[in-house]
């Protein structure tokens, strides 16, 4: 998708590969424990340490990306990149609340005002998402956007340099299209 909106993309293995790198993406699906024991085992955790948090580098996490740029998850016992403080909440609803999980399919994203990541636009916006949990920040002040499913969850965030959104950018189309061609330019 990076590509296909004029950028240029590379995956990454190496924590040198990382402290080269201009802007980063922390892709995930899969489990919580798993994708940060991964980050360990490749020596990657410090030196996104270094280069997002000292050198101020432009880092979106996508889906369990942006989970694991927060303090901790139900879904597993291994510490997040702390990178945004907050944890990581299963979908729980009243009984008679008859959702699925994971919540999977389209849905609309709800810009808060002043969004990097989101244009001012008026059209309705919708973004592919499978997840089961969502991130809760401990500053309401970091939510970008907002998507209801069976509650208002944070959709995605903004601290600074640091982006999470927790539907994929990549299987949405259009949408997608314009939020890695904005990405790309903050």
């Amino acid at each position: 998708m990076i590509e296909h909106v004029g950028g240029t993309a590379r995956i990454i293995r190496r924590a040198d590969e990382v402290l080269k790198s201009e802007k980063i993406v922390i892709p995930g699906v899969g489990h919580f424990d798993h994708g940060m024991n991964s980050l360990r085992e490749h020596g990657l955790i410090e030196a996104l340490k270094q280069r997002i948090v000292v050198e101020n580098r432009t880092v979106l996490g996508i889906c369990l990306g942006m989970q694991m740029l927060c303090e901790r998850s139900e879904e597993g016992k291994a510490e997040g990149l702390s990178f945004v403080r907050g944890t990581v909440q299963k979908f729980r609803f009243p009984e008679e609340v008859k959702l699925k999980i994971p919540h999977m399919g389209w849905n609309v994203v709800n810009p808060v005002k002043g969004s990097r990541l989101f244009s001012d636009s008026e059209d309705e916006l919708r973004f592919y998402f499978v997840h089961s949990y969502h991130v809760v920040p401990s500053n309401s002040g970091i939510l970008s956007s907002y998507t209801d499913y069976g509650m208002d969850f944070c959709s995605s965030f903004e601290s600074g340099n640091i982006f999470g959104v927790q539907f994929h950018p990549e299987k949405s189309h259009r949408f997608g299209m314009e939020l890695m061609r904005r990405f790309l330019q903050v």
